[in-house]
């Protein structure tokens, strides 16, 4: 059987329309798309209000299980779902997150999807795209400026030096600059005090851009950011110090969702890509608010398994933008429910081991319990799920069916995917099945109340998504929830900074933990983003690269063009 050719032969072996007709095909005028170059283009905002009164497509959301730190190949099941619309006589509009490119020089590579269901051209996507990302990172970084400069030229607003919250960013994974110390030199080089960098996709202002449904919400969401405090404890915002505005100012192109396609020329929405962990790790509100008006079908992807990405976008993201989804896909794969029983030990940029790959259709069943509690944490929402099973060339047919037949117990829809291989036509049983479930009565609610107590949010998270007997706080996260709730943020929805390698806090318990107890360590706020995060674990928000990084294979060829991006 002849080898596949790598995501980037496929890619260039695309044969892509003008993006002009894309837009053209959602109902774009020339009007509301500013192309930049022939890769990419902008959407205008003006087209959400000029295209509310258009018939609203199904609401889908892609999610999945737990995944391995491999991954389980959700963008590329989002892209090949959207595809596969089209072969069912429907047309599809996908929504998903803009790559990063510190993991890309790094160990995980690019973020588009893969093989013949990825968003193109992905040079495009993953190295620079339309400069999004570094708006972001100029605009956290103006603003780190702006305080230091406030605390050095005799600090009005009484901040105090040691509760300085923040930090600086860069697209780049680097250890070394996770904590620093800024300032050092003479009298006229600043006020000394610790410090350090977090990635840009960790940065509160990804966030914001990311929960955004217009310029001015932008504006206001920026200028509510907490920076600082002051000696006496009170909270010091972005307003405060005068920044919010020229961040705006820096934004406000940024803010306009990015339009690509697929291979197969679906229209592909890539914007915003907050960090899973400590934010919500979803794509964009004006991209959703725009696709959904675009087509028959809306799909969008969230980050992580069901735990965390999606339940952040049922309860984050959905009460942003006041959208209601109307079904979930559940990716799962062989290799991903094998991890679950705990017998193996899986390591990005490593090769399987050898007796994981033998066919064992009983551990597939084994690994289900993880499946089975996140099929369940989507039903908590009142949203049917539909369970993709994302096939590689090398799993055995029983192994499969193992896990369309937990589907069926669950009393769930399944359908055996080969999109990454075959395109859209690969994931048509998928595309009818998610069709099936759009179609019943949808029945959506948030998991909590927005008056319920932070503690109670947290408490109801433990419980109902990860499987947790109930919360432990520290004296720490005590006091800031308290601080929290005193200075009017209770009302926030909570975002769990925690593992997404388990639905515990311990990366090591596998499947679906049961008799343990959510640790929460402290609590952080995101009062633009708006929400508040408690901490469950060691997050690491600036990433390293490993002994080989991805970086040391790209390169430019005597064509100039480039090779080694995977």
């Amino acid at each position: 059987m002849p080898s596949m050719p790598s995501d980037l032969e496929i890619s260039r072996a695309t044969l892509r329309k003008p993006l002009s007709d894309v837009a053209g095909d959602m109902g774009i005028e020339p009007r509301l798309f500013e192309p930049y170059g022939h890769a990419a283009g902008k959407i205008a905002l003006e087209a959400i209000d000029e295209f509310a009164t258009r018939p609203r497509a199904k609401y889908v959301v892609v999610t999945s299980i737990t995944p391995t730190p491999l991954g389980e190949g959700k963008t590329t099941t989002t892209v090949g779902l959207g595809q596969a619309f089209a072969h069912i006589g429907k047309r599809g509009v996908i929504a998903v997150r803009q790559a990063s490119m510190g993991p890309t020089f790094g160990i995980k590579g690019g973020a588009a999807g893969g093989g013949y269901s990825q968003v193109v051209p992905m040079e495009a996507v993953n190295l620079h795209l339309t400069g999004d990302l570094h708006a972001v990172t100029s605009a956290h970084n103006l603003l780190a400026a702006m305080v230091d400069n406030h605390l050095h030229k005799g600090n009005a607003l009484d901040i105090d030096p040691l509760a300085v919250a923040w930090r600086r960013v860069l697209d780049v994974n680097d250890r070394d600059l996770r904590q620093i110390v800024t300032g050092l030199g003479g009298r006229q080089d600043g006020i000394p005090r610790q410090t350090g960098f977090d990635i840009t996709a960790a940065s509160e202002v990804m966030a914001v851009l990311a929960l955004a449904s217009s310029l001015p919400d932008l504006r206001t969401r920026l200028g509510r950011m907490v920076v600082a405090y002051d000696r006496r404890g009170e909270p010091v915002t972005a307003e405060d110090v005068r920044g919010a505005g020229a961040m705006c100012v820096q934004l406000r192109d940024a803010l306009k969702p990015n339009l690509l396609q697929t291979t197969e020329q679906t229209p592909a929405l890539v914007h915003c890509g907050p960090f899973g962990n400590i934010a919500h790790g979803n794509s964009s509100v004006v991209a959703d608010l725009i696709g959904i008006r675009c087509g028959d079908y809306l799909v969008t992807e969230a980050g992580f398994g069901a735990d965390m990405g999606a339940e952040r976008f049922f309860n984050i993201k959905c009460r942003a933008s006041e959208l209601t989804p109307d079904a979930a896909v559940v990716v799962a794969t062989v290799r991903g429910l094998k991890a679950h029983t705990g017998r193996y030990h899986v390591v990005a940029g490593k090769p399987l081991p050898e007796e994981m790959l033998a066919e064992n259709p009983d551990d597939v069943r084994d690994g289900a319990t993880n499946l089975r509690k996140q099929i369940a944490n989507v039903r908590a929402h009142g949203v049917t799920p539909v369970v993709a099973v994302n096939a590689f060339p090398g799993d055995y047919d029983s192994e499969k069916q193992a896990i369309v037949d937990v589907a069926a117990e669950e009393g769930a829809r399944a359908a055996i995917t080969t999109h990454a291989t075959e395109g859209g036509k690969g994931a048509a049983e998928l595309a009818e099945a998610v069709a099936e479930a759009c179609a019943e009565p949808a029945g959506f609610s948030y998991l909590y109340p927005d008056d319920a107590s932070l503690t109670e949010k947290i408490e109801t998270l433990a419980r109902r998504m990860y499987g947790a007997d109930g919360i432990e706080l520290s004296t720490t996260a005590r006091r800031q929830l308290e601080e929290c709730e005193r200075h009017g943020f209770g009302h926030l929805p909570v975002c769990v900074a925690k593992t997404h390698l388990s639905l515990s806090a311990d990366p090591s318990r596998k499947g679906a933990p049961v008799g343990w107890t959510l640790p929460v360590r402290e609590v952080r706020l995101s009062a633009g983003a708006g929400f508040v995060y408690p901490i469950c674990g060691d997050m690491r928000t600036m990433p390293g690269l490993s002994s080989q990084p991805a970086a040391e294979n790209i390169d430019i060829d005597e064509a100039g063009q480039v090779v080694g991006l995977s």
